[in-house]
C-alpha cells in the first residue's frame, strides 16, 4: 500500500513507529499526548487514538491511567523486526522488480556510492 494512499492512523503509526526505532522515544520514556500529537500533525485526536490503540493492541506501550502512555521494554527492537519483516516481504520485491525494469544493478549503484 503507497503511503499516499494509507489512512491518516497508519502514517501516524508509521511516524511514532519510526520514532521509537531512532530512539526518539526511547523505552521507558512516554509519548505525547493524544492531544499534543494531534496539535503538533494537525490531526484529529480520535485519529491519534486510533494510532496509539495500534501499539497498545500490539504490547508496545502501556498505559498508565490518568498519567500517560509510556514505550514498553523491547518496543525499539520488535518494530525493528517488524518493519524489517515487512519491508523484504512487502517493499523489497516491488523496488527489485523496478530495478530490474529499468535496469539497475544493485552491485554498480553500490560501486557508484
Amino acid at each position: 500500500m503507497s503511503n499516499q494512499s494509507k489512512p491518516v492512523y497508519l502514517k501516524l503509526r508509521d511516524m511514532i513507529a519510526a520514532a521509537i526505532i531512532d530512539g526518539r522515544y526511547k523505552e521507558g520514556e512516554m509519548l505525547p499526548s493524544v492531544r499534543a500529537l494531534a496539535a503538533e500533525q494537525g490531526a484529529n485526536p480520535l485519529t491519534v487514538a486510533k494510532a496509539y490503540q495500534q501499539f497498545q493492541n500490539d504490547g508496545l506501550v502501556e498505559v498508565q491511567r490518568g498519567v500517560g502512555m509510556y514505550v514498553a521494554k523491547g518496543a525499539a527492537s520488535e518494530l525493528r523486526q517488524s518493519e524489517r519483516k515487512a519491508f523484504l516481504s512487502e517493499e523489497w520485491p516491488e523496488i527489485r522488480e523496478r530495478m530490474e525494469r529499468l535496469g539497475i544493478n544493485p552491485a554498480e549503484l553500490i560501486a557508484e556510492i
